[in-house]
């Protein structure tokens, strides 16, 4: 088995890793090996439009349909909602929207201001140089001055709404709910912005493969993929001192290092912690808490959708980047439920999706009545998700499933969840308040139903942050409690899940993590 050294290694390479990697490269003189199971993709192998993704399967949001060397089986049967990722250089960031907001600030503090959940070690001012910096490297764009959020000092400009939003916006404004343009990624000095802005693109390439990686690999970033890990092994003192790993020619290797950094995501970061077996236990390792694949949160998603009479070119642009709601987004004394939603406005369906739609649910077939009601509809839709704050709850969790494994013989993992009466009781409310705007906006037909089963992209909490290690697994600098020389950076760490899309937090307290590292290496030197 041949060996390798370095000083760091980190595990992934989606959102914290990349940032993660980056922030090191940038700032110390240690040597990173990053290792990802996925591949290294190709820029002109992204789909680049809805016909190619669905003309083969390796890009498919549900890794059981995709059934890639990189993927693992995840069993969804015990869930309403199904886990969606993406295994590669990017992670899933390779299937990424744009919509990039960051957590408002009593999203850190919910037992505080609602008494439900936790509130977190640290707060959104700690945090906020990070976000600035994050917005910087990530290119977000978006409009300054939204009153709910705190100051925002500089973005790039926001993408236009375009008719439809346009159109919507003012029916917001009408009801005199809040409304402000979406927090977006734009890559525009990548080669990809003519996709980018295009009519109709397609979501994908809007990754940190484009933004992060490229600085962090001239930093010296040894960037290894197709190479998964299968084990994180512990020395006699608790340390963590190799990885176990098959490269892309299945051969196994290991590297030592003084420092390991767990980037996986909230489905992959429990699953290694459970397949890694620390010697007299079969509980994994950064589990004496028990909380390793506990508190799975997943954000429910509602959607409703209007149908306009008139065309509204509600397919030009990026589907996830038009504008967000926060009207309904903290708890109301006149509510059943705690907490709150963002009520997502989104581009309507392309060409494709459309005519898709049209043979799936009204079994038409090509025709003069297909081409009649295809043009009642394109460019007419405009769709609402409801993204539901989703509490905490020990019940929900994942599991390593022995009886199905990845190419490389690692169990893969089960996930039990169900929804709470809380999320139903917000599903619901968010679901009649996105039908109450679109009447008002002049819908002519409104349909909406929730939770919506393949949303899981957004999976949290399954390795918490906490102060006490008897109830939670990393301390407020993402150092397990168990093991002092080992990191995780991803939104496993999560307490709670807020009602806004992860990405701008995972990476933000990704460089509040590795800058504390760099600051106080001593704190994470291993025991002897």
């Amino acid at each position: 088995m041949k060996k390798d050294r370095a000083d760091i290694v980190i595990i992934g390479a989606g959102a914290a890793g990349s940032a993660g990697a980056w922030n090191l490269s940038e700032n110390s003189n240690f040597k990173i090996i990053c290792l990802e199971q996925g591949p290294e993709l190709e820029q002109s192998k992204f789909p680049k439009s809805k016909a190619e993704q669905i003309s083969t399967s390796d890009f498919d949001i549900d890794p059981n349909q995709r059934d890639l060397k990189s993927d693992y089986p995840i069993d969804n049967t015990a869930s309403p909602i199904s886990i969606s990722n993406y295994n590669a250089v990017g992670g899933s960031t390779i299937l990424y929207s744009g919509h990039i907001p960051r957590f408002h600030v009593n999203d850190f503090k919910s037992y505080t201001v609602d008494n439900v959940g936790e509130d977190w070690p640290l707060d959104y001012f700690e945090l906020e140089p990070y976000y600035q910096l994050n917005d910087q490297k990530m290119r977000v764009a978006g409009m300054t001055g939204d009153p709910s959020y705190p100051p925002i000092e500089k973005l790039d400009y926001p993408i236009p709404l375009g008719r439809g939003g346009e159109k919507l916006a003012s029916a917001f404004g009408g009801l005199g709910w809040h409304w402000w343009p979406s927090y977006s990624s734009v890559i525009s000095n990548t080669g990809i912005e003519k996709r980018f802005i295009k009519k109709g693109i397609f979501n994908s390439g809007l990754s940190v493969a484009q933004t992060y990686w490229p600085l962090a690999i001239k930093n010296g970033v040894d960037l290894r993929p197709n190479c998964r890990v299968l084990q994180i092994c512990l020395d006699n003192f608790g340390n963590a001192k190799k990885v176990i790993y098959e490269d892309e020619k299945n051969n196994l290797r290991t590297i030592e290092a003084s420092v390991f950094i767990l980037a996986c995501s909230g489905a992959g970061t429990p699953r290694l912690l459970l397949n890694s077996f620390r010697k007299g236990g079969t509980d994994g390792i950064c589990n004496s808490s028990g909380m390793v694949g506990k508190n799975l949160m997943l954000h429910p998603l509602g959607y409703v959708e209007g149908l306009f009479e008139e065309y509204l070119e509600t397919s030009f642009g990026p589907q996830g980047c038009c504008f967000v709601s926060n009207e309904f987004y903290a708890s109301r004394p006149e509510n059943s439920f705690k907490r709150g939603y963002m009520m997502h406005v989104l581009r309507g369906p392309d060409p494709l999706d459309t005519a898709l739609s049209l043979r799936k649910f009204k079994k038409l077939d090509f025709g003069k009545e297909f081409k009649r009601q295809f043009l009642e509809s394109y460019g007419k839709i405009i769709p609402i998700a409801i993204i539901c704050e989703d509490l905490p709850e020990q019940s929900n969790y994942i599991e390593l499933d022995e009886n199905n494994v990845d190419s490389s013989g690692m169990a893969g993992i089960k996930v039990k969840y169900t929804l709470s009466d809380n999320s139903k009781k917000m599903l619901s409310h968010g679901i009649s308040k996105a039908k109450k705007v679109l009447k008002y906006a002049g819908a002519k037909s409104i349909k909406g139903f929730g939770p919506v089963r393949h949303t899981g992209w957004h999976i949290m909490g399954t390795t918490k942050m906490g102060l006490d290690p008897a109830t939670s697994v990393v301390n407020k600098f993402g150092q397990t409690h168990d093991v002092k020389n080992l990191l995780i950076i991803d939104s496993s760490v999560f307490i709670t899940s807020a009602a806004v899309n992860p990405t701008a937090t995972i990476q933000a307290l990704a460089l509040y993590f590795t800058h504390n590292l760099i600051k106080n290496t001593d704190q994470f030197a291993p025991k002897s």
